[in-house]
């Protein structure tokens, strides 16, 4: 069997134009605080890691990630790589176990999490090509002929801009959509109301008969959230999603145990107890890890089976082929988040410009090649004008 050779880290800064940031783009965690300026700077991410894992007979895994890339390269170049070098892919849960325990002292949480994270995925990809099957094969296969995906976007702002966005993306045939909240306790009464104006809103477009998840991004807190829940059940939203900050769980168990809306989070939780526990004390009813930040593929297949058996669906943050994979192969993760080609804004568009062969979504659906090996992505030169690549 053919061993890991090279670990190849990138960082791919982006210096194309991106759409500028408006006021009430979306709450965050930095809103409680006095300060000047962009409060959503910290969330909004223009850099890109790729991890590409060459083996002795020159297959080539990508893995990537998103958040704090030159930091995260740094820690594979400087010690995980050499975890991994001279290994056979095949023994992934071996792999995981040696970068996991042997960085437990400083990495089980945050930035080690996801250097191990680019790190599975590469593995993963490697794998499936040196089986000549895609990951979701190598997973279980098919649990679902095609994968319903709800469109996340519409960020707050004018009420009319919404409702345009919302009816443009309509006749694209998705099922459910995803909006941002962009008032928090900051602004008060004034900004509840704001922020039920736009719902409403888009419930005007959408209508009831399709799914409406409504997006916090950790920007409120418990007192907060516990006012405004009841106010939100008529538009009958399928999810509140990160209310609290992700280190609050006792705050997201006591909104979720209200039982009036359903809360959902854990895409800034970072390991397999943390999730474990997230689903235990009943503190979300829908579980969103991110795949690229709670410890890849192979971590991500053991959270699936407790939140099965706990019965709380998965649905992964993010759209990203690595999420895709996992949702076709498991029942629990029932659909997938879907973001819309658009220009560089948040970040999340990235992924299609660093990377091809995401699918399209066709009439609120995605589906996946039976024969394409791997995660079904390869490294794109279509855009390196607008990157400075680091290596």
């Amino acid at each position: 069997m053919t061993k890991i050779k090279s670990v190849r880290t990138r960082v791919w800064n982006w210096t194309g134009p991106t759409v500028p940031p408006t006021g009430n783009f979306c709450t965050n965690a930095s809103d409680l605080l006095y300060d000047k300026g962009d409060a959503m700077s910290s969330f909004r991410f223009h850099q890109w890691l790729t991890c590409e894992i060459e083996t002795e007979d020159g297959t080539i895994g990508i893995g990537n990630a998103a958040l704090a890339p030159s930091v995260v390269k740094a820690a594979i170049d400087e010690w995980f790589a050499p975890l991994v070098i001279g290994e056979d892919p095949f023994d992934y849960a071996y792999l995981w176990e040696k970068m996991y325990r042997r960085s437990h002292a400083w990495g089980r949480k945050g930035i080690g999490m996801i250097a191990i994270s680019a790190v599975d995925l590469a593995i993963w990809d490697l794998m499936g090509k040196l089986a000549n099957k895609p990951v979701f094969k190598l997973l279980g296969g098919r649990t679902k002929e095609k994968i319903p995906v709800y469109y996340s976007k519409l960020y707050s702002g004018p009420i009319d801009v919404m409702q345009a966005e919302a009816a443009e993306a309509q006749k694209y045939g998705y099922s459910a959509y995803k909006m941002r909240f962009g008032w928090g306790p900051k602004d008060g009464k004034a900004g509840m109301r704001e922020n039920l104006k736009r719902v409403e809103a888009v419930r005007e477009v959408i209508g009831y008969d399709t799914d409406l998840m409504l997006e916090c991004y950790m920007g409120w807190n418990l007192d907060y959230a516990k006012r405004m829940l009841p106010k939100l059940v008529k538009y009958e939203p399928r999810w509140l999603e990160e209310p609290v900050i992700a280190d609050d769980v006792d705050g997201y168990r006591e909104l979720n145990a209200m039982n009036i809306v359903p809360i959902s989070g854990g895409e800034h939780e970072f390991s397999i107890i943390g999730c474990k526990d997230l689903i235990e004390k009943k503190a979300v009813s829908v579980l969103q890890y991110d795949t690229n930040r709670v410890g890849g593929i192979t971590a991500a297949q053991k959270i699936n089976a407790i939140a099965e058996a706990h019965q709380v669906p998965v649905i992964p943050h993010a759209g990203q082929m690595h999420n895709y994979h996992l949702t076709m192969a498991n029942a629990n993760c029932m659909i997938s988040e879907y973001f819309p080609v658009f220009d560089v804004e948040v970040g999340n568009e990235l992924f299609y410009y660093v990377f091809e062969g995401d699918p399209d979504a066709v009439d609120g659906f995605i589906d996946l090649d039976d024969n394409t090996p791997g995660l079904g992505i390869e490294i794109s030169d279509k855009h390196l004008k607008h990157f400075e690549i680091t290596e």
